[in-house]
């Protein structure tokens, strides 16, 4: 019976494609909060449209994939077939209210953090706890037994949008997910670019290069780290994920599973995965962009009133994040390149939960 594959260049691999997330993120100053802060507050569609520039190319790069017989969507968590409407929904309005209290998401925590802020490090630890405890102890509790019992079933046809529209269609399976998600890539890569303020180069090319990375982590995960038959189980088997399914990019869920292990190095069942891999990678690639343009620089928090911000907002995020199975770029990217319904759900509603965060902020400013 062949052995498991050496999982090392996987792991180099996965903090590779980390590395460039957190690279290109800090140089262009990728940020979902900060894309809904600038319509907000200064009626600026540029960061906005690097996130759509980001999603099309990460639809289009996934469909590729898909077609090419090298991946399955289906053997996401994205795709599964009951569709969590109300986790989506709580929790992605909470995760929108979280980021704009802790200055940002996930994926910007690990990019600040990166440039020596250490409001960020604190961030870090209060969210990847909370979604640790939201993953495993009693706040799963509230999650599985209120919100996760609120789902419809879509096991047929499935709740991504080629096979929900295929039989409306009326086309072969493979023509309608070419179709779909032609049409969805395209809409999206189209809307930034008719803008001419934002045909600029550090726009474009930031928005897909977060794209392309969330392609290389299906690619990674669904193709490089897949085993047709696991050597214990017999069964078909994805290498290196914290899920047991294939994964992409997703900034709530691996900061849990990092500090896990950390704190149970000695126990031999935990290993490093794909994930914790990525988030290290994120990290590295924004210190060395931060060192190498004289950016980085410690940064703490302003008083106690910004402390307590940063720690409800890092409560939330954790929480929400979970509970909604992702966060901007583990639900607004990885999971909108699926097309999957619950993706879409999680991200509106993170967008609704931002807007509502930076109008009541706008408002007490005024009020001062």
């Amino acid at each position: 019976m062949d052995s498991l594959p050496d999982l090392s260049p996987l792991l180099w691999l996965a903090a590779g494609l980390g590395g460039l997330f957190g690279a290109v993120a800090q140089r262009t100053c990728f940020c979902t909060m900060g894309a809904v802060s600038d319509i907000v507050n200064m009626g600026d569609w540029n960061r906005m449209g690097m996130w759509l520039l980001a999603m099309g190319t990460a639809v289009l790069g996934t469909a590729g994939l898909q077609l090419a017989g090298l991946i399955d969507v289906a053997n996401s968590i994205y795709t599964a077939p009951r569709l969590l409407w109300a986790s989506h929904l709580v929790g992605g309005l909470l995760f929108g209210i979280g980021m704009v209290l802790a200055s940002g998401c996930g994926a910007k925590t690990l990019v600040r953090l990166g440039g020596g802020n250490l409001k960020s490090l604190v961030v870090f630890l209060v969210m990847g706890l909370t979604a640790l405890a939201t993953l495993k102890g009693l706040p799963a509790l509230l999650r599985v037994g209120l919100l996760d019992v609120l789902a419809v079933d879509l096991s047929a046809p499935g709740q991504d949008l080629p096979r929900l529209l295929q039989p409306l269609l009326g086309l072969p399976p493979a023509t309608a997910s070419a179709l779909v998600a032609g049409s969805v890539g395209g809409l999206l890569l189209a809307a930034p670019l008719l803008r001419a303020d934002f045909r600029q180069a550090e726009y474009i090319l930031g928005g897909l290069a977060i794209g392309a990375a969330v392609v290389g982590g299906w690619f990674l995960s669904g193709h490089l780290a897949f085993v047709a038959e696991h050597p214990d189980t017999l069964q078909p088997a994805f290498l290196g994920t914290n899920s047991g399914r294939m994964e992409s990019l997703t900034f709530v869920a691996p900061p849990a599973y990092a500090l896990e292990l950390f704190a149970t190095w000695s126990d031999a069942s935990r290993r490093l995965t794909l994930g914790i891999a990525t988030v290290l990678g994120v990290v590295a690639g924004s210190a060395l962009v931060a060192l190498s343009r004289r950016s980085f620089r410690w940064e703490g928090f302003r008083d106690a009133e910004d402390t307590a911000s940063h720690l409800i907002g890092a409560v939330l995020m954790g929480f929400g994040g979970v509970t909604a199975l992702g966060c901007t770029v583990g639900q607004g990217l990885s999971g909108i390149s699926t097309l999957a319904l619950g993706s879409l759900i999680t991200t509106l509603a993170i967008i609704a939960g931002a807007w509502l965060a930076l109008r009541l902020q706008y408002q007490r400013m005024l009020s001062e």
